[in-house]
């Protein structure tokens, strides 16, 4: 999906799902459906509020892996640029013209370091994360071979459990290493707490960073104290991008879920004790979907199974319906619970899947939808971009 597409040569249920100007009734299912209505007003809330409390944000590409999306979220929402989790992925959004973009990772093996200092070429500010003074070695002799810069930050765990160094000692080591190596530069600290996104009580949330930001201030202050100064402070996901940014530490966001919406996501708490898909953020994010059978009255079966989405954070939500419920997939198709018979064939289902991430990644096309016709389809552009 890298090159170019004349969307007019594609023919309908065979290339796309849809085209564009026709009855969103007409979309071949199952499809990712966007609400550009609701995607936009997602995008500029949180631009409008990263602006006002003077943050920086650099969305997650990995989220959504279009190019489309990236370029709204960067016209519409001010995104300063993206981050991405692998090398292959960002050089999607560097040959969409994405000029500002973090390799939120590690970069270890050779042809990725080498594609990664490559990058530069394409006009894009490069940047990837460290937390083993034997990488910057290798960064640094790529940079060099081919005449460009890596900019590094210095990745803390501060609570997820992977990737990262723990202590204000290693942080500076590292940093002081990247601050001598030719062809690096020290940009900052990558400090984003991934583990408690998803803790549905916003005190816990809380709880969780109130410790990220105490670790991140000592790294900050050290890094001070040696002369090195932080362009970068980055973190801050859909579940706590409010701690981070009146946390007095950080100065980049990098949230990703905020645009669409899942199910998973849905049901965190915010403040008020108020989930946060009913009021902070909307769905805008389907899977579009078909009831294709309804041989068994209490039941109907539709089109979208495992191989239309990612159940790892549990099953899709039937979107704006009570009477029925989606409650189990195989394959090829899904069964939801219809205990008084009101789905009809061929009737049309929106569901909320319960991760957008990985779901967006097994679609090759995005319907955008408005006033009920098909306004955009945009290509998930670094689909299948895992290396």
């Amino acid at each position: 999906m890298n090159k170019p597409v004349n969307i007019e040569q594609l023919e309908v249920g065979f290339d796309i799902p849809a085209a564009i100007g026709m009855d969103a009734s007409e979309i071949q299912t199952p499809a990712l459906v966007l609400d550009l209505d609701a995607l936009e007003r997602n995008i500029k809330k949180m631009g409008d509020y990263a602006k006002a409390h003077g943050m920086r944000h650099r969305v997650h590409g990995k989220m959504h892996k279009s190019v489309d999306v990236a370029r709204l979220q960067v016209e519409l929402g001010g995104a300063c640029g993206i981050c991405c989790q692998k090398v292959s992925e960002a050089e999607v959004f560097a040959r969409g013209g994405i000029k500002d973009i973090l390799v939120s990772n590690q970069v270890r093996d050779a042809v990725k370091i080498d594609r990664l200092a490559q990058m530069p070429k394409l006009g894009a500010r490069t940047i990837c994360c460290v937390d083993d003074l034997d990488n910057v070695s290798d960064l640094s002799e790529a940079a060099q071979r081919h005449g460009t810069q890596i900019e590094c930050l210095v990745e803390i765990d501060c609570g997820a459990g992977r990737c990262g160094v723990t202590t204000t000692p290693d942080v500076i080591a590292i940093a002081k290493a990247i601050d001598a190596a030719p062809g690096l530069k020290f940009a900052g600290i990558q400090a984003y707490q991934g583990a408690m996104q998803h803790l549905d009580a916003y005190e816990d949330r809380k709880a969780k960073i109130d410790i990220a930001v105490a670790q991140v201030k000592d790294a900050v202050d050290g890094l001070k104290a040696e002369g090195l100064e932080c362009d970068i402070v980055g973190g801050g996901g859909t579940g706590s991008y409010y701690f981070e940014s009146t946390s007095g530490v950080y100065n980049e966001l990098q949230c990703g879920s905020y645009a669409f919406m899942d199910a998973d996501y849905g049901r965190i708490l915010d403040k008020d004790g108020n989930r946060i898909d009913r009021g902070e953020w909307e769905n805008a994010f389907f899977i579009l979907t078909t009831v294709m059978s309804h041989a068994k009255a209490d039941k109907a079966i539709v089109d979208a199974g495992l191989k239309a989405q990612s159940v790892d954070s549990g099953l899709p939500v039937v979107f704006g319906r009570t009477d029925v419920e989606y409650v189990k997939c195989s394959d090829e198709h899904g069964v939801v619970a219809d205990p008084d018979g009101v789905l009809r064939i061929n009737e049309k289902l929106h569901l909320v899947p319960g991760h957008c991430d990985p779901t967006a990644n097994v679609h090759d096309w995005y319907v955008g939808v408005r006033d009920g016709k098909v306004e955009a389809l945009w290509p998930v552009s670094a689909r299948g971009k895992v290396f």
